[in-house]
C-alpha cells in the first residue's frame, strides 16, 4: 500500500471522527440547552408626569440622576399654588424631556425613570422548546454591549400567551393557513450586570435544562 493511500485513509478516519464529534456536540447542545438570540435587555420603567397644567417653576432632573420613590423633583404652578412633581419609583432618570419654566399639561410625561439595579432579559422562545423550560433554570447570558462577559441568570417567569396574541397585524382572512411556530416571552433575571448593559440592548441566552 502506497504512502499516498495510507495518508488518504488516515485523513478519512480523522474526518469521520470529527464529524461524529461534531454531531455529538450538537446533539448534547440541543438535548441539554435552549438557545436564542431573539432576546433583549429590559427594566421596569415609569414616567415622571405633571400633576396639573401650568408652569414648571422648579425642575431638578437630568439624565443619569438617581431618584427614590416619592422624591420631589419639581413643582408646577397653576397660577394659584405650586404642586410638587414626584418620582414614582426607585430608579435612575434615563430620559429628561422637560426644562424649567416651560408650560406643561396635566399628565404630560416630563421624564422617564428605570430600575437599572434589577434589569432582566425578555427572551422569545419557540413553543416547541417551551415544554423543557422551568422557572428556576439557570441561564448563560451575553449582551451585545458587553460581549466579552457571560452573565449568570435565572428563568423567572414564563409567559401566558404567545407574542402573536398581542400582534397589531390583522389575522389571515383569506382561508389559506400556514402553520407558523409561535414564540412565548420568557423573563430571565441577570445577575450583577455591568454598567455597559443597558435597557434595549440585544442579548443571547442559553438555558440549561
Amino acid at each position: 500500500m502506497s504512502k499516498r493511500i495510507i495518508i488518504a485513509n488516515i485523513i478519512g478516519v480523522i474526518v469521520v471522527v470529527l464529524l461524529i464529534a461534531l454531531g455529538g456536540y450538537f446533539y448534547i447542545q440541543n438535548k441539554n440547552y435552549v438557545k436564542t438570540d431573539d432576546a433583549v435587555v429590559s427594566a421596569d420603567m415609569m414616567g415622571v408626569v405633571a400633576p396639573t397644567s401650568g408652569i414648571l417653576t422648579n425642575w431638578d432632573v437630568k439624565d443619569g440622576k438617581n431618584v427614590s420613590n416619592k422624591d420631589v423633583v419639581g413643582k408646577v404652578s397653576d397660577g394659584k399654588r405650586e404642586i410638587p412633581v414626584d418620582a414614582k419609583m426607585d430608579g435612575k432618570i434615563i430620559k429628561n424631556e422637560a426644562r424649567k419654566n416651560q408650560m406643561v399639561q396635566a399628565g404630560q410625561e416630563l421624564a422617564k425613570e428605570a430600575d437599572l439595579d434589577h434589569m432582566y432579559i425578555i427572551a422569545n422562545i419557540e413553543e416547541t422548546d417551551l415544554k423543557d423550560i422551568e422557572v428556576g433554570d439557570s441561564v448563560d447570558i451575553t449582551v451585545d454591549g458587553d460581549d466579552d462577559t457571560t452573565f449568570d441568570g435565572t428563568v423567572e417567569e414564563i409567559g401566558y400567551a404567545t407574542n402573536s396574541v398581542f400582534s397589531v397585524l390583522p389575522s389571515n382572512s383569506t382561508g389559506n393557513y400556514t402553520k407558523v411556530t409561535q414564540k412565548v416571552p420568557v423573563k430571565i433575571s441577570i445577575n450583577q450586570a455591568s454598567d455597559k448593559v443597558l435597557p434595549g440592548m440585544n442579548a443571547e441566552i442559553k438555558i440549561s435544562l
